[in-house]
């Protein structure tokens, strides 16, 4: 079992910067593969980025891909999700999510994902 939180979420202008951390219980977190997803009002959650266990990989949704980077400190058991230039259309609840059943490009898919934090606001004014 692995529990996740969120923090670090809030209000930012346009082009302002955020970052997103999500502390996890367990000695066994270095094991999993770390994914944010994001979910807008009326629409479906979304694959933001994701990381692999040891840190070496990522991928990063077309839509942040230069803006965002996705990170881990497996000593602290923390994953970060640093947002740079935020756009009004990047508002959303934020989640954290972890899996422990490999990488590739199905660590894009939530289906994957067995562990879920409860989100985090992520509000971008224009």
């Amino acid at each position: 079992q692995v529990q996740l939180v969120e923090s670090g979420g809030g209000l930012v202008q346009a082009g302002g910067s955020l970052r997103l951390s999500c502390a996890a219980s367990g000695r066994t977190f270095s094991s999993y593969t770390m994914g944010w997803f994001r979910q807008a009002p009326g629409k479906e959650r979304a694959f933001v980025a994701a990381i692999r266990s040891s840190g070496d990989s990522t991928y990063y949704a077309n839509s942040v891909r230069g803006r965002f980077t996705v990170s881990r400190d497996n000593a602290k058991i923390t994953a970060y999700l640093q947002m740079n230039n935020l756009k009004p259309e990047d508002t959303a609840v934020y989640y954290c999510a972890a899996n422990q059943r490999g990488w590739g490009p199905r660590a894009l898919g939530s289906e994957l994902y067995d562990y879920w934090g409860q989100g985090t606001q992520v509000t971008v004014s224009s």
